[in-house]
């Protein structure tokens, strides 16, 4: 989204993007490694040092989060890649009439929800943006809808 709307300025604010990414992933691996493929520590902060430009009390940090926590890295990626399948089915759905801003307040005025009932409520959103245009192309007077239901 950061690109979308222009946050970044020039190469090096995208590089920063570029290696918070690099970091999700270098997680996905360590905490693969740590719970399936039975990693020592040691060998989760070599590959830190070997795939990262992180210093050695984050290192460390990180290490123990991934060592206690199984499968967060993992938890985290699938959250996303959902809230961008949403995201994307959202513009598919309503075009040009798509508001990003509008998108997000949806997403997070409910707060942490678990990935079906977000889906559920974007969907909901969705089908209320879509008649909310479809009022306001016919001319008549829309009737604000919250929660699925018409206001009077």
């Amino acid at each position: 989204m950061g690109k979308e709307v222009g946050y970044y300025q020039d190469p090096y604010s995208y590089y920063g993007h570029l290696q918070d990414d690099m970091l999700r992933a270098i997680r996905l691996v360590v905490d693969t490694g740590f719970h399936y493929k039975r990693w020592t520590r040691q060998q989760v902060v070599d590959y830190f040092h070997n795939h990262s430009t992180l210093d050695e009390i984050t290192v460390q940090s990180e290490t123990d989060r991934y060592m206690a926590w199984p499968a967060q890295a993992l938890g985290y990626k699938i959250g996303q890649l959902e809230i961008l399948k949403l995201r994307q089915y959202s513009k598919d759905q309503l075009g040009d009439k798509f508001d990003l801003r509008g998108f997000h307040d949806e997403l997070l005025s409910g707060g942490a929800l678990p990935m079906d009932v977000l889906s559920t409520r974007i969907h909901e959103w969705v089908a209320r943006q879509k008649m909310q245009a479809a009022v306001a192309d016919s001319g008549e007077r829309a009737t604000p809808v919250r929660n699925g239901k018409q206001s009077q």
